[in-house]
């Protein structure tokens, strides 16, 4: 199975011209070794000594494909060339991201996994050059993990100001005190960016903190990593539950101004729904890829599964919901990448459409290839996995409806309505 990428008309040349040169790179280099390369987290279907010899060959076959990578100028590609990254800009990476994603873990493999990526963009943006030294410069060479910590148990993701973890300052340090949940990358990171309400000496007494986001190395005395969260049924994961308690950290680890860390937050996560939708997409296409092509080769009650009524409905409406999905998460790339002031409200739409047809195009994939659709042998069940959290993660559906509810009234209550023409 490859990806089919053909130039697009009209498109920039130099987009497309990207487009062809990661997905050759996906062609030739990740999906061939795909099998391998991940074949070690399938834990209890291998001994400890095959683990141990696929984890082995796993490392070597990555180093190898981002040594190629590196050649063909596509790492970081998210970042500006002074810290090592391709300079791309917003739409050429939306439309880069569509492709890597067609391969299972294929952007960890190009510098842009998440919590890194984002991580990564923030400290580009609000760092000072020394936090750029020792945090993001090992960050994007490999050398480093971090984490992403804002979520609380006991409040709603999807409103921020409600984040009680808070840092208090003391002399040249802040002391944070708070619980965390579904902690990015908890387990391997080296530091954290910790989303805080920060009390410094210019607060008055009494009254909440200000937004303010913090580099909390991993190994300082009170980060209590209390476990990694099981989801879907899976023992643990690398989301992690984690309790601060009195952590002193130096007042220089500040991440931009104190007061600035929802701003930084949503600075993250604008962009951050933007690339998920377009990884979602590409995972479609490789569903849709696996559904077509098993209905071509499939004989059930007498025929092939392309001949039956049901599965040319399963393709007919896969067909649609990627179509409409791809078409709207690119006219919002588009007004992201001009200062579109309708760009928030194309954001949410995408954030709320794309995961539900994500999954719907995945479940019928499953549907068709039957029992090994929900097996380890194809990467149908994670992507299933996957759309589901989606619909949760940076902000729940409910929450974006409002939002684009409210964007759209207020422009018929100005005598304005909607322009649909953009």
């Amino acid at each position: 199975m490859a990806i089919n990428v053909t130039p697009i008309p009209g498109l920039d040349p130099a987009i497309n011209d990207l487009r062809r040169r990661t997905a050759h790179l996906i062609n030739t280099e990740v999906l061939p070794n795909e099998e391998e390369m991940w074949r070690s987290r399938r834990g209890a279907e291998l001994t400890e000594d095959e683990r141990e010899t696929s984890r082995r060959r796993s490392i070597e076959l990555r180093e190898q494909i981002k040594a190629k990578v590196f050649q063909a100028g596509l790492w970081a590609p998210h970042l500006p060339k002074e810290y090592g990254g391709a300079g791309l800009d917003f739409l050429s990476l939306a439309y880069m991201y569509e492709i890597l994603a067609y391969a299972v873990g294929a952007s960890s493999l190009f510098g842009i996994a998440a919590p890194n990526s984002g991580n990564a963009s923030i400290l580009v943006k609000y760092g000072t050059e020394e936090q750029k030294r020792k945090w993001l410069l090992p960050l994007i060479a490999g050398e480093m993990e971090s984490g992403f910590s804002m979520t609380e148990p006991d409040h709603a993701g999807s409103d921020p100001r409600s984040i009680e973890t808070e840092a208090v300052r003391d002399g040249d340090h802040w002391v944070i005190n708070g619980h965390k949940w579904f902690t990015s990358n908890g387990i391997d990171a080296n530091f954290f960016i910790v989303m805080c309400r920060a009390n410094d000496a210019t607060g008055e007494m009494g009254t909440p903190g200000r937004m303010t986001q913090i580099i909390v190395p991993t190994d300082t005395a009170g980060v209590n990593i209390i476990r990694g969260i099981g989801v879907f049924g899976h023992a643990t994961s690398d989301h992690c539950e984690i309790r601060y308690e009195n952590v002193r950290v130096p007042i220089e680890n500040t991440l931009g101004l104190v007061g600035q860390g929802h701003q930084a937050a949503q600075d993250r996560l604008g962009a951050g729904r933007v690339y998920h939708c377009m990884n979602s997409i590409g995972q479609m296409w490789r569903a849709f890829d696996l559904m077509v092509e098993r209905s071509l080769v499939r004989e059930v009650h007498g025929g092939l599964l392309k001949d039956k009524q049901f599965i040319q409905g399963f393709i007919a409406e896969s067909y649609m919901d990627l179509q409409s999905a791809r078409l709207m998460t690119i006219n919002a790339a588009e007004k992201v990448a001009n200062d579109d002031p309708d760009a928030r409200t194309a954001i949410s739409a995408i954030k709320v459409f794309v995961p539900a047809a994500f999954h719907r195009v995945v479940d019928r994939a499953i549907q068709v290839w039957g029992g090994a659709g929900v097996s380890n042998d194809l990467p149908l069940a994670q992507m299933y996995l996957t759309a589901r959290v989606l619909r949760l993660a940076d902000g729940p559906d409910e929450v974006h409806k409002i939002l684009m509810a409210k964007n759209i009234i207020h422009r018929y209550e100005e005598g304005t309505g909607w322009n649909f023409g953009t």
